[in-house]
């Protein structure tokens, strides 16, 4: 048998090590895994025609219900991911329109539609580059025991959460690595090259800086041997905090300060997007903001106000480079100007 899903990795040996049962019963589950590989869930507890007598049900259950929870996981999660981004994108969209914070110069007939060709660019080159996806790693690393939360007892509940946090840091210490490197900053320059600032704002980033973006997530979960269920959790997140914190949604200044000790909200995000370099090097959090605040990276508000501020970088203020064509070459145009960290002439 191949190790080419979950279930034929779910070895009898694994199963005998977390769930009691003789060695006879647990065959048995595994054999009835093997034969609905490629089936939907449902379809394991249906199947009542499968040969299986035992007198411990329980345990039955309880081995069933852990591998249609992985079946799903590894079969669901690029619709699981989807389904939560649409539902969010839509939501934001209709607040940025009904309270809306900054008056919008470009429309969004215009950028819009270059931004959301981005996203399925970026998601077209994932599925290509990476057809074993960082779920798939999760679950391998599991199965085998390497990374540092499956060769230690560390309670599913803690493993879960601990990833999660450290996951979060690790996009973190990667968005300051892409504003501090000149090559890394030239790829992460067609973010921050948006003319105006929402929702849409969150989906363009280029092809290649994803790319390595996801070599960086499978390095980690291998790592650390995150669970399959803490990265789905942790993907869910990033991608809803990665709209929301563009949004361009007037939130009270008091609620604000509230959410901003639990979320990067868009009034702490937006200050990333300013011009100004000393600005600009500020906020890198996406997710959770406490990483801001312990590196000394944090800065509360922008000093011409968040309507007066203004969005972009110092290069390609033309309307024209919105253009997907023109972010695409983006990072092989023009000089790498004065924003990666450390730069000389940078605005004190």
């Amino acid at each position: 048998m191949g190790d080419d899903s979950p279930y034929r990795l779910f070895r009898w040996t694994q199963s005998r090590k977390n769930c009691p049962g003789s060695h006879e019963e647990v065959v048995q589950i595994f054999l009835v895994q093997t034969r609905a590989t490629g089936q939907a869930c449902s379809s394991i507890h249906e199947n009542s025609s499968t040969p299986y007598k035992s007198d411990k049900v329980p345990v039955r259950r309880q081995l069933l219900n852990r591998c249609s929870v992985r079946e799903f996981l590894f079969a669901y999660e690029p619709t699981i991911r989807l389904i939560a981004f649409c539902g969010l994108f839509a939501a934001l969209a209709v607040l940025e329109f009904a309270l809306p914070l900054r008056k919008q110069a470009i429309g969004r007939g215009w950028r819009w539609p270059n931004n959301l060709g981005v996203a399925v660019v970026d998601t077209l080159l994932v599925r290509i580059f990476f057809p074993t996806t960082a779920i798939g790693l999760a679950f391998l690393a599991e199965t085998h025991g390497f990374g540092f939360f499956n060769a230690f007892p560390v309670p599913r509940w803690l493993s879960v959460v601990a990833s999660v946090v450290v996951l979060d840091l690790a996009i973190y210490l990667q968005h300051v690595l892409f504003h501090a490197v000149p090559g890394l900053w030239r790829l992460h320059r067609m973010h921050h090259s948006d003319l105006e600032f929402d929702v849409s704002t969150g989906l363009r980033f280029h092809p290649i800086e994803i790319l390595l973006s996801m070599l960086i997530k499978l390095a980690v979960v291998a790592a650390i041997g995150a669970p399959p269920l803490a990265f789905l959790v942790f993907e869910v997140l990033l991608n809803g905090t990665s709209i929301f914190n563009h949004a361009n949604i007037r939130i009270p200044g008091s609620v604000d300060r509230v959410l901003r000790w639990f979320v990067v909200t868009p009034d702490m995000h937006r200050v990333h997007h300013s011009i100004l370099v000393r600005e600009t090097n500020s906020n890198f959090g996406f997710n959770l903001p406490w990483w801001d605040r312990l590196f000394g990276t944090y800065r509360a508000q922008p000093i011409a106000g968040h309507e007066a501020m203004t969005i972009g970088v110092e290069q390609f203020r033309d309307p024209r480079d919105l253009r997907i064509d023109r972010m695409m070459l983006q990072p092989f145009l023009g000089d790498v100007g004065r924003y990666p960290i450390g730069q000389r002439d940078a605005d004190q």
